[in-house]
């Protein structure tokens, strides 16, 4: 089976199957394993200390991969500025950036004058529309399914992609619940040129910073297992459900606000459980996806099975038939 698409085309890539950014998990290992096996792989910029760190793990991910890679910057949601850190991406000659959260206008803004790839996680068709106004090569559009940061509506990934396919002119990435080869395909069939899967992405071998207790609780959580959190404060996000979680969503009906929860929903919450292990004192990020891991495979051996799901799928299609 043939899988060239416009995102292949645009991001030079053999599948058109994208690594999500994954804060304090998406580095050298998981990126370049991701790259190799024919998606795009990709860093996480924010969630490293400096500059520096950065230039360093794109240096890493270059000596274990000659394949094309990105850098994803979770902007709005660390505090802090991002301008260094996209200098430094730019001055490592990265193809690639994906933004997730925030206004991306500043970094559009940064990258004028560059032949960089500009990718543009949106929830709503208004917010595709804008990325396209405002200069994005592809939007990557997730619905209510997927893990981490979402949009404030609650349309799924099965509705909002048609609708953003319809609405825009540059490639759409579908994302959201997306996790084995008929997630695939029902994204191509909804008009979508790739897919990026984030969850998924977790529960593999190569993602070495990520504890064995949140990969063994990826597979044994169902779809009904995970909990939307931080929708009081505007920032409604999917997490699996344990003790932490219940404790903000306490919070929140108390109508806490964001001084009440911040302890509860920093950096260092979200990195107690998913580096330590820790399921009473920490969250980790999870899409309804959950419901449909299995296994702790290797990337590559997830793509196989992927794309071998996906060509089953397509020649049931051309016989008119499913066995």
């Amino acid at each position: 089976m043939i899988w060239k698409t416009k995102v292949t085309e645009l991001l030079g890539i053999k599948y058109p199957i994208i690594q999500g950014g994954l804060a304090y998990l998406a580095y050298s290992d998981l990126a370049a394993a991701v790259s190799n096996a024919g998606g795009l792989g990709q860093i996480t910029a924010m969630s490293l200390g400096s500059p520096e760190e950065l230039k360093e793990e794109i240096r890493k991910t270059r000596l274990k991969t000659d394949k094309p890679f990105g850098v994803n910057f979770a902007i709005g949601q660390h505090g802090r500025p991002f301008s260094s850190m996209l200098e430094a991406a730019i001055q490592e000659g990265v193809k690639v950036i994906s933004m997730t959260g925030g206004n991306p206008a500043p970094i559009f803004e940064q990258l004028k004058g560059t032949s960089i790839k500009k990718l543009v996680l949106v929830a709503a068709r208004r917010q595709a529309e804008k990325a396209e106004e405002m200069g994005a090569d592809a939007v990557i559009a997730v619905g209510q399914e997927g893990g981490g940061h979402l949009g404030r509506n609650d349309t799924g990934t099965f509705v909002l992609i048609p609708q953003i396919v319809r609405a825009v002119s540059i490639p759409v990435i579908a994302s959201g619940g997306i996790a084995d080869g008929r997630g695939l395909m029902a994204s191509l069939a909804f008009g979508a040129e790739g897919i990026e899967m984030g969850t998924r992405f977790i529960a593999v071998k190569e993602c070495v910073h990520a504890h064995h207790h949140y990969k063994q609780d990826l597979i044994s959580s169902s779809e009904t297992d995970t909990v939307l959190i931080k929708k009081s404060i505007g920032a409604p996000a999917r997490a699996l459900a344990n003790e932490w979680t219940e404790q903000i969503i306490q919070l929140e009906e108390l109508k806490s606000g964001y001084e009440g929860l911040k302890e509860y929903i920093d950096g260092r919450a979200n990195k107690k459980y998913i580096y330590e292990g820790n399921r009473s004192e920490g969250f980790g990020w999870s899409g309804q996806s959950a419901g449909l891991i299995y296994d702790i495979p290797t990337v590559q051996e997830l793509f196989d099975r992927m794309l071998k799901e996906g060509e089953i799928i397509r020649n049931q299609w051309g016989n008119g038939k499913r066995d």
